[in-house]
């Protein structure tokens, strides 16, 4: 029997589930089994979330890492784990928790001490309402490296409001990180570990992505970065989507992750 490999996607602040369309048909047509189950909660479409903000569940940094850690321990074989931005900080608890056979971390939210940008919030930083940005926000922060037109697209397709908690346990807005943002860098029994960059990213500078890949070198565990040059927050989802999916799919093949396997009972 030859099952194929899951494929975990867990999309970041901002963007919706569907945000991985793309990825999830290219991994597929590679012979992955390839899933992006969302955060709890999660309106259909981005248009209903950004409609009724007051639906979006209060969720924090616990809440999503215990909810995909669910997601991944449902699988028969462990899956590949894909994040970005805070996705890509749940997966790299995750994997250290080794709940995964391999993770990659995109524009992944910054881990332990390492400075995190503020970011865009809300002109009201009493409010505990859910942070959406404004179509020029997206644009200025999120989509700066792509053009005007398709920064309007991607927020009418993907664009959603976050939890105010979660951005408070990220740190942002100068507030205390909550420990689940910690990660054990010197984990050496976890799979092997991407971080990904965009040089022009704004709300993850690529500075704080090479910080992170830096407090892994204690580890004997595998860790690789990727920069990509002229690529902002959105790599993951504009026009260049395909250049950073296609290097993950060439990273999992040299790591040593095949689409499919042997099923139970015949490694």
């Amino acid at each position: 029997m030859v099952i194929r490999t899951p494929v975990v996607f867990i999309h970041g602040a901002w963007l919706h589930a569907r945000s991985w369309e793309s990825w999830t048909a290219r991994f597929a047509g590679h012979g992955y089994a390839a899933c992006a189950p969302g955060w709890p909660g999660e309106a259909p479409t981005a248009r209903e979330a950004r409609e009724r903000p007051e639906a979006v569940p209060d969720l924090g940094l616990d809440d999503l890492t215990e909810h995909f850690a669910e997601v991944v321990r449902s699988f028969e074989v462990p899956p590949v784990i894909v994040g970005h931005s805070v996705g890509g900080l749940v997966a790299q608890h995750l994997i250290g928790a080794r709940l995964g056979q391999a993770a990659v971390a995109i524009a992944p939210a910054p881990i332990n001490g390492i400075a995190l940008h503020t970011g865009p919030g809300s002109a009201d930083e009493t409010s505990r309402a859910p942070v959406l940005l404004s179509p020029r926000r997206f644009r200025e922060v999120f989509a700066n490296a792509a053009g005007p037109g398709e920064a309007e697209r991607l927020y009418d397709s993907y664009a959603v409001p976050v939890p105010r908690r979660l951005l408070d346990d990220l740190g942002c807005a100068g507030r205390p990180r909550r420990t689940g943002a910690l990660v054990d860098t010197g984990n050496t029994g976890r799979g092997p570990l991407l971080l990904v960059s965009g040089q022009e990213d704004l709300l993850v500078p690529d500075v704080v992505t090479r910080t992170v890949y830096k407090e892994y070198g204690d580890s004997t565990a595998l860790t690789d970065l990727k920069q990509f040059a002229d690529r902002g927050h959105s790599l993951v989802v504009d026009s260049g989507w395909r250049f950073v999916a296609d290097h993950v799919l060439g990273w999992l093949d040299r790591r040593g992750v095949r689409p499919t396997g042997p099923g139970p009972g015949r490694h």
